[in-house]
């Protein structure tokens, strides 16, 4: 049944793509970036109460941020896809107890933050905007939280000195097929979606790619990936 919801709203969508490609496009691209989930829980919320809240106004929402002080390096947490910034309660738990400064946001669209819609261009102009006011020396990044530090690095000027990725998507092209595969859209629709895109970003979708953008940096950085996961990318290299 998990397999054939997909296919039944990609059939929908399919079929308004037939008299309006442009309105199609817009729902397959709003249905993409709605997160099913990933605002906080109650047990959650207990959590970071523990932290100093900051909120930031980016475009008509809120950016919730959480700090922990400590006196050494200042290292900023960027969570993943239908996550938030609980995550990271365990390395924050452990930086902490080392006395560094840590500071995690919730991306647009998860945990306390605002906002319908995500994407990984939105939420590097927030990483953006939260980096230049704390001023991080080290972003850690997990799954599209990584994507979206190095597009962040890659657009904007932050001084910070190491980058850690984990399970960090490469291109978004590769992520965006897999939808269009799992939802059955018809060429006719994608190629309406790939209009959106480019009217939306200003690039086709094969210009976001995590690898071509890390090439750009020069900066230390680590890349960890679980070994059971299927990397695409690296695969094809």
């Amino acid at each position: 049944m998990e397999k054939i919801i997909p296919k039944i709203i990609g059939a929908f969508i399919n079929f308004i793509a037939l008299f309006s490609p442009k309105y199609a496009a817009k729902l397959a691209l709003q249905l993409f970036s709605t997160p099913r989930k990933g605002k906080l829980k109650a047990s959650e919320a207990v959590f970071l109460k523990t932290a100093q809240h900051k909120d930031f106004q980016y475009t008509g929402f809120t950016i919730k941020t959480y700090k922990w002080s400590g006196t050494r390096s200042t290292i900023l947490l960027a969570h993943g896809w239908e996550s938030n910034a609980f995550r990271w309660k365990n390395l924050i738990e452990l930086l902490s107890a080392k006395d560094y400064n840590i500071i995690a946001l919730d991306a647009p669209a998860h945990g306390a933050s605002g906002n319908k819609e995500f994407n990984a261009v939105l939420y590097s102009e927030c990483i953006n905007m939260v980096a230049n006011y704390f001023k991080p020396n080290v972003i850690i990044g997990h799954s599209v939280g990584g994507m979206s530090t190095v597009f962040a690095l890659n657009s904007f000027t932050i001084n910070v000195e190491r980058i850690i990725l984990l399970g960090a998507p490469d291109a978004f092209i590769s992520i965006f097929t897999n939808y269009e595969n799992m939802m059955g859209y018809s060429k006719r629709t994608s190629n309406a979606i790939k209009n959106l895109i480019v009217k939306k970003f200003k690039h086709q979708p094969e210009h976001f790619s995590t690898s071509n953008f890390t090439s750009n940096l020069n900066i230390e950085g680590l890349i960890i990936h679980d070994k059971k996961i299927e990397l695409y990318l690296l695969m094809t290299q």
